[in-house]
């Protein structure tokens, strides 16, 4: 099936502990390209929720936000470093008889000493904690695959809509060709009469310079070469994966073909058919910018 490049997830996962938030959204780019915002305590998961991710997106600019809470009341140890409170109270002792100075000193005054009393964070238990992170991750991923679907069935409907019409275009200027020649050869025609009307037509003359204009104006390459490209384009589409790229291309050999048929237009009526062939492909270009 075919894949939007925007799309968003999210998912919030929580057990007694801890609660893990992970939100997914995309924009178009050229190929992947993957933010992760999450609390520093969790970066030892990047690189797992980095391989997770590129399970569900090959192409877009990715970014996915990760939010984690410790639900336990004590979140928050206070550690008491009784080696350094030794070394202050020596230091300060010395001090004091290297000087003549009172020695007295508190428990509450040596608590306020740096490093004696610390607060640090509990570690996380990183199996307990990748469990639901892996979870959170893997719901946001699936609900922002969803949305990428939904709105890729969306952009191939838009898709073989224009390619559609693109056919039609092509058909008309296919038709419109032999009515060009017999014009050009009744033109033709018509002012050898008006400038010699004594004299005898030349029709070996008239079939070669019908010819000639024949070959300078002869889009028969070009648009067959562009009802191949619009068939290989439904075919990509139906196939669905990840074809962004590959479409990409066709449309710009489409581009290069309706181009010189509007450069090889010796009638208006070719040419208001090339303008509106070249705009609608211009619509698909931008279309399938949209496509992973």
């Amino acid at each position: 099936m075919i894949k939007s490049m925007t799309g968003f997830g999210r998912c919030e996962i929580a057990d007694s502990v801890h609660r893990v938030t992970v939100e997914i959204k995309s924009v178009n780019h050229r190929y992947l390209d993957l933010a992760i915002k999450m609390p520093k305590k969790l970066n030892f998961f990047e690189n797992n929720i980095r391989n997770l991710l590129k399970n569900y997106v090959q192409r877009g600019k990715v970014d996915a936000y990760i939010t984690y809470e410790d639900c336990t009341e004590n979140q928050i140890i206070l550690k008491y470093n009784e080696d350094l409170a030794a070394e202050y109270v020596k230091y300060i002792r010395q001090m004091a008889d290297a000087f003549s100075l009172p020695g007295e000193l508190s428990a509450s005054e040596l608590s306020k000493y740096p490093e004696v009393l610390t607060m640090e964070a509990q570690t996380v238990n990183q199996e307990e904690v990748w469990k639901l992170l892996e979870q959170a991750v893997t719901g946001a991923a699936e609900q922002f695959v969803e949305t990428r679907l939904q709105e890729g069935q969306q952009l191939k409907k838009d898709l073989l809509g224009k390619l559609e019409q693109m056919s039609r275009y092509v058909e008309q200027i296919e038709q419109r060709s032999p009515e060009i020649l017999d014009e050009y050869r009744q033109k033709l025609t018509d002012k050898v009469k008006e400038l010699l009307p004594d004299a005898q037509i030349d029709e070996n003359r008239i079939v070669t310079e019908v010819t000639i204009f024949a070959d300078r104006i002869c889009t028969d390459e070009e648009t067959v070469r562009l009802k191949s490209h619009i068939s290989s384009t439904r075919e990509t589409l139906s196939k669905g994966g990840s074809v962004g790229r590959k479409l990409d291309f066709i449309a710009q050999e489409m581009n290069r073909e309706a181009n010189t048929v509007l450069s090889k237009a010796n009638d208006l009526a070719v040419s208001d058919i090339a303008i509106n062939l070249k705009t609608d492909i211009e619509k698909v270009r931008e279309q399938i910018q949209n496509i992973e």
